[in-house]
């Protein structure tokens, strides 16, 4: 490939909107717009990577040499800018998206039940609120939510407990798709918003549905579905009965892990893979956080879009370009992938684009070096050039 055919516009600057030095050396070098666009280099880069998964699909991102977080079903980057919440456990690699994590669940207390007790409760519509007034903890409370099932228009009515949150996505593999209930909907049901309970709902008319600690946390504080009222010491399974109970809460960075009890943690990230899909423009882009230094992209041989970066150096006696285009055409013939900088720019504008760019060696053809039989040939990480013979670059190449 020449440099001119696939039209890279290399960026002297990092753009303004580069939250990542990734994503920054990505648009320096001609991979991405500043508006995230894949170029013409970049869908080189792209497909490229897409070939070599092909190749060895069981185990290519190894091959690519950075961090991951691998779940049974998928493969995880974690980045600031991620679009993903990932909970992961440092001591044993338990990793999911957050909306689907498991987490260890712990009772507040073991107290037998005690009798059902209504009470005035003005002014507390919410978990804190009500917490507050009556000096509880939100784990001594029980949090409702009300939805209608868009298949068939259900009113659905979901019980955690107050210190946790509803995960959606739980919530739609317990039921099926869901939509926030009306106004008219949860008095329709016999509930007060904000003072709902599934105590005396009509089960025709509403599915219960619980978290699964729900059933292990006594004595709740729930609504008396009645504005301004709430009632003390209600039980799941004595007060109401759901039709499904299932894990629905929320996993977070303070919860413990269900495999071995250690605290998680919360991160950002975004997929790379799942059993069946690659992401390859996330690919891409932790390839660029990971394989850079301070003067651009440094890409490991089995990612780079090119095993060799090829230029030229305009000479004063002799034509160094058709020297390099015979080099060029050797290397191709050879199966030896090139980007060909056949630029008439200075040598030091080349220089700095072939470290941006990242290609694992740099090949400079020169008017000395020509007048000597040789070329010079540079790893992307060396501090030091070679000078090799022009018989002796591909069996180089192919060794190194």
């Amino acid at each position: 490939m020449k440099y001119r055919d696939i039209h890279i516009q290399t960026q002297r600057e990092f753009p303004n909107n580069a939250r990542t030095e990734g994503f920054g050396w990505l648009v320096r070098a001609g991979y991405v717009t500043r508006e995230k666009v894949l170029t013409p280099l970049g869908e080189y880069a792209v497909n490229h990577l897409g070939a070599f998964a092909e190749r060895d699909e069981s185990s290519f991102i190894f091959h690519l040499s950075f961090l991951t977080l691998n779940s049974t079903d998928e493969t995880f980057f974690p980045i600031s800018t991620g679009d993903m919440e990932i909970i992961h456990c440092p001591a044993c690699g338990y990793t999911s998206r957050r909306e689907l994590a498991v987490f260890k669940k712990t009772p507040f207390s073991n107290e037998a039940p005690l009798p059902m007790e209504k009470v005035s409760t003005p002014e507390c519509p919410t978990i804190e609120a009500l917490a507050n007034f009556l000096n509880l903890p939100k784990e001594k409370t029980a949090k409702a939510l009300m939805f209608t099932r868009v298949s068939d228009g259900k009113f659905v009515f979901v019980v955690v407990r107050g210190d946790m949150t509803l995960s959606d996505a739980k919530l739609k593999n317990a039921v099926g798709e869901v939509r926030l209930a009306t106004a008219e909907e949860i008095v329709r049901a016999g509930a007060a918003a904000g003072y709902a309970s599934p105590v005396g709902l009509n089960a025709k008319r509403a599915l219960i549905v619980v978290d699964d600690l729900v059933p292990q946390s006594s004595n709740l504080v729930a609504g008396a579905n009645e504005t301004g009222y709430h009632l003390l010491n209600t039980n799941c399974g004595r007060d109401y009965t759901p039709e499904i109970i299932a894990d629905l809460a929320l996993a977070d960075a303070t919860h413990a892990c269900s495999m071995c009890g250690n605290p998680l943690t919360l991160l950002p990230g975004i997929i790379l893979a799942t059993h069946t899909n690659f992401f390859f423009e996330n690919i891409l882009l932790a390839l660029a956080e990971t394989h850079h230094d301070d003067k651009g992209l440094a890409l490991p041989k089995s990612a780079a879009p090119f095993d060799v970066y090829l230029m030229h150096v305009p000479g004063k006696m002799m034509d160094t370009r058709a020297e390099a285009e015979k080099i060029y055409s050797e290397l191709q013939a050879a199966g030896i992938s090139v980007l060909f900088d056949d630029r008439d720019e200075r040598a030091g504008v080349k220089f700095n684009d072939a470290d941006l760019i990242g290609c694992p060696v740099r090949i400079t053809v020169g008017e000395r070096g020509m007048q000597n039989g040789t070329v010079e040939v540079k790893a992307r990480k060396a501090t030091q050039a070679e000078l090799i013979p022009l018989g002796e670059i591909i069996r180089f190449l192919k060794q190194n």
